[in-house]
């Protein structure tokens, strides 16, 4: 017969297991959820393969020991440089786009094209899960912003005016980018 002292004794015992379970999957929780997929590339823009990486999370102190004054606006806090200043818009050598911060590679010299905005202009990114894409409504425009999915790093815009195949122009600030050339 369950007795009211039997039956808050064992619900007692079942809440405080439910408990040390949760506190110790927490972390593992946590650690899963802060994980996401990128497509790493060698230097030589070669696919090593899809994987699992830990989200990158540093402190605003951390990032200005690591970026220039410009790199740090323009990555950390959603600024764009400006036109025809970027080291990357009007180069044409062969190579390979990585995130300044973390070093996800990003783009290919393959898809960068000649806007003639001032800023480096690619029709694609070298793996669409290497960059996310959100909704800009700052400075009075909708825009599409676009980031690095590894470290969150604001590297510029992407617009509907681009050239075939894709029609898309992924506009983004040279100091966002670190350029690898193809060994």
């Amino acid at each position: 017969m369950l007795t009211r002292r039997y039956f808050f004794t064992n619900s007692l015992r079942t809440l405080a297991g439910v408990s040390v379970v949760e506190w110790f999957l927490a972390p593992l929780s946590r650690a899963w959820n802060d994980m996401v997929k990128v497509v790493q590339y060698d230097d030589s823009g070669q696919k090593i393969g899809l994987v699992m990486v830990n989200k990158i999370h540093k402190t605003d102190d951390e990032w200005r020991r690591q970026l220039t004054p410009l790199q740090f606006e323009v990555t950390r806090k959603a600024g764009t440089e400006r036109a025809f200043s970027g080291e990357y818009f009007d180069l044409h050598e062969n190579g390979l786009y990585r995130c300044i911060c973390c070093n996800n590679a990003l783009f290919s010299s393959d898809t960068k094209y000649e806007s003639g905005t001032g800023w480096p202009s690619f029709w694609a990114p070298i793996a669409k899960e290497n960059v996310r894409k959100e909704d800009d409504n700052s400075l009075g425009m909708s825009r599409t912003a676009v980031s690095c999915t590894e470290c969150d790093a604001h590297l510029g815009h992407v617009f509907d005016d681009g050239p075939k195949p894709t029609y898309l122009r992924y506009c983004m600030n040279s100091a966002s980018l670190k350029f690898v050339k193809r060994p």
